[in-house]
């Protein structure tokens, strides 16, 4: 039954999460350093070693491994992402504070995406644009060459200073997303108009597509009804993926733009070494992950219902 392959589901999802939790715990901890060191251990502040050890004893950084491999899992699942050495605040306010600029950008980003691929798809078969066809499917592929830092700094020469159509001092909230959105779905838009415009290709050979067309749909009719509905299958595997490449693109987009977000803060966490923050960032992109694709899952059938007869002839 459906309920039995969700809790399967659900099961692979934990074991994920479990996964990403241990590695990530133990990179950061073969790390050098730590933040500690270089929050304390800094002569302006005066401190004794040991006032510094104290201070690692507090932290818990001279703890054994295992302790502090099972202190950070149990306090996680508790939603104790512990406390901030160089922000002295817990984990968690930083991420409330950060976290919804970030995903208003990813979410922007990748809703523009999807109106892109699915512009560059429909224009691609529309009959009167055959002779640009080639040229519309070698566009993702120049779409996903580019990297994200040039496009932002691009965007932000062309529709700023040539343009001055947005300004770089001052924009209103509005317009301060425009650059960013745009930075962050046009490499995301690529790999979605390439994978529909294949399944499209495929769907239109299919019986059923030439059943309709001889009872006199019309082309946008067969398209958008017919061929489109059944193509988006491949669409919604991949979209899954993309979330890495969203929140990999907000990191860089929201540093080429100054945005305060999980970007911003990921980096002042790479260069202070704060493992805290570092562990809780890479267990919400884990469980975004996670999220997507189990929502992936659940959306597929009702895309394709030959999916409901298999999920419930194997359980």
């Amino acid at each position: 039954m459906m309920r039995h392959a969700l809790l399967h589901r659900a099961g692979q999802s934990l074991l994920v999460l479990w996964a990403a939790f241990t590695l990530a715990f133990l990179l950061l901890q073969v790390l050098p350093g730590d933040a500690v060191l270089i929050k304390f251990q800094n002569p302006d502040l005066g401190l004794s070693p040991q006032q510094i050890a104290e201070m690692r004893q507090a932290y818990g950084a001279d703890s054994p491994f295992w302790q502090q491999y099972l202190h950070t899992l149990l306090a996680m699942l508790r939603g104790d992402f512990g406390y901030s050495v160089q922000a002295g605040v817990p984990v968690s306010d930083l991420l409330r504070s950060n976290l919804p600029a970030t995903l208003q950008l990813a979410l922007a980003g990748f809703a523009v995406a999807c109106v892109v691929a699915f512009a560059l798809a429909a224009l691609a078969r529309l009959p009167a644009l055959r002779l640009l066809r080639t040229l519309l499917q070698s566009l993702p592929a120049l779409f996903i060459s580019l990297p994200t830092f040039w496009l932002g700094i691009a965007l932000i020469q062309l529709f700023s200073f040539q343009l001055r159509w947005i300004p770089v001092i001052n924009p209103s909230p509005l317009q301060g997303l425009i650059l960013p959105v745009l930075t962050v779905a046009v490499p995301i838009s690529a790999p979605l108009a390439q994978i529909l415009l294949r399944s499209i290709d495929q769907v239109a050979t299919q019986p059923f597509v030439a059943v309709a067309r001889a009872k006199g749909a019309s082309a946008p009719h067969v398209l958008w009804r017919h061929i489109m509905r059944n193509a988006l299958l491949p669409v919604l595997n991949v979209a899954g993926l993309l979330l890495g490449e969203l929140i990999a693109g907000a990191l860089i987009t929201e540093t080429v733009f100054g945005l305060s977000g999980i970007g911003q803060l990921t980096q002042q966490a790479v260069n202070n070494q704060d493992v805290a923050v570092l562990q809780a960032v890479v267990m919400i992109s884990a469980l975004a992950f996670v999220l997507i694709n189990l929502l992936v899952d659940l959306l597929m059938p009702l895309f394709d219902p030959r999916l409901q007869t298999v999920a419930g002839g194997n359980s």
